[in-house]
């Protein structure tokens, strides 16, 4: 079985898309510099049992590079639209990087569309829980590509040091495949594209209110949710999530870069098949690291 690439009409712009397998649909969103190919690794064993459903998200690869609309809500807004546009009136969606806050809010405004959350490597704008991770600051690169023209400025004509620099980073210097390297580099080559990429951290403020707007007054995460960590974020999303989630289990993979599923795929392969597939989680909050399951259980 092989990847379909189709191009699909959502929310204003049209979305390139892999789509391989049948069943259960499970979307993938992906982060920064990514496009869906950040799921190539596992793709195949998630099509086994399920409908997998791995766009480049707007701006992104081969898909519209819009002129706005970076904020998550806008994001869960086209994922929600992609869902429809297929058929699927439910799915679990998994979220990495960038695709985490539209992962997030998907899941809290349509807990009936949403079946399982799954979010990795990324903070939950200012919501309690990442003080340690950000007692130094944000990375530096969120204030380099928050100005305006700045980055892309810069950039332009060195694109492919950037990302490498990124690549190498997040899988601990081990690197990804080539052919998956040259897609990256490809999607993130030239002024327009790298404005594109960096429309997400320039709608950063806004997308942390829509996450605030979310939980206040009591807003709460009601669909069994998965929090995965690496390095560098850790636990710190994790933390983000319990107060405002009902079913929560939280995974550290050890010895593992930013971007899991090209550094790590076996080992969240190893998470994601049976969360997916098996039975919601029996407690109402759990935390476990790789190598030690389900080390501590607590209730909200």
């Amino acid at each position: 079985m092989s990847v379909t690439l189709r191009r699909i009409a959502v929310n204003g712009v049209e979305l390139n898309v892999a789509l391989q397998g049948e069943g259960p649909a499970v979307l993938l969103l992906h982060g920064f510099p990514h496009t869906w190919q950040v799921w190539t690794r596992v793709i195949d064993r998630l099509s086994e049992r399920h409908r997998v459903i791995a766009p480049d998200t707007r701006g992104a690869g081969a898909s519209t590079r819009a002129a706005g609309g970076y904020d998550a809500a806008t994001l869960a807004r086209d994922a929600e639209a992609l869902l429809d546009a297929l058929g699927e009136r439910s799915a679990a969606v998994v979220g990495i990087d960038a695709g985490t806050p539209p992962a997030f809010l998907l899941a809290m405004r349509r807990p009936d569309l949403v079946t399982r959350l799954v979010v990795m490597e990324s903070l939950l704008g200012t919501l309690p829980g990442a003080e340690s991770f950000l007692a130094r600051g944000a990375p530096w690169w969120f204030g380099f590509h928050s100005v305006p023209g700045l980055a892309e400025t810069v950039l332009t004509g060195h694109e492919e040091q950037y990302i490498d620099w990124f690549l190498d980073t997040g899988s601990l210097g081990e690197g990804v495949e080539p052919a998956v390297r040259d897609a990256f580099v490809r999607a993130y080559t030239g002024s327009e594209a790298l404005r594109c990429a960096f429309s997400y951290y320039r709608a950063l403020p806004a997308s942390a209110e829509q996450i605030r707007q979310s939980v206040a007054g009591g807003g709460r995460l009601t669909v069994p949710t998965m929090a995965v960590g690496a390095r560098p974020v850790g636990r710190a999303l994790e933390q983000q999530l319990r107060p405002v989630t009902d079913r929560l289990v939280g995974h550290l993979v050890e010895d593992c870069g930013h971007i899991i599923p090209l550094h790590r795929p076996e080992r969240l392969l190893g998470l994601l098949v049976p969360f997916l597939g098996g039975p919601q989680p029996a407690t109402p909050s759990a935390v476990s690291s790789m190598g030690r399951e389900a080390c501590n259980s607590r209730s909200q």
